[in-house]
């Protein structure tokens, strides 16, 4: 019986990863969009990059920590063999497909710098 609440909350935090941890990725990506939520995304980008330097300065380079707790979750659940990439593990689990890492990381810190760019432009423009 206990194993079967550990494996029901286990899921759960599988599944509410999935979802927050995809949706904060779009939200990166897209939420300059949205002149409320401007602000909003470029604490979050700022964050997203702090992870990803900072911490891994110690963790190694684009250390994420919601792809580690995911991870960890993960692996509680059975999976294994999971890339380093989250946005390759998302990949694999869409399509089937696992792309290259070193293509994953490309389009991972360009695409991340374009946002954080247009973050940066549609925040400090001036209005004229």
């Amino acid at each position: 019986m206990q194993n079967n609440m550990m494996d029901f909350g286990l899921n759960i935090a599988n599944f509410i990863f999935y979802v927050f941890h995809t949706g904060l990725i779009l939200f990166n990506l897209l939420g300059w969009l949205h002149p409320k939520l401007r602000k909003l995304n470029l604490f979050s980008l700022l964050v997203t990059f702090g992870s990803w330097f900072l911490l891994g300065l110690w963790k190694g380079w684009g250390y994420c920590f919601l792809t580690d707790w995911h991870y960890q979750v993960l692996r509680s659940l059975g999976e294994r063999d999971m890339p380093s990439s989250y946005i390759a593990f998302l990949v694999e689990k869409l399509t089937g497909w696992l792309p290259e890492a070193k293509l994953v990381d490309a389009l991972t810190i360009g695409l991340a710098v374009l946002a954080l760019l247009c973050s940066l432009w549609v925040n400090f423009k001036r209005s004229k």
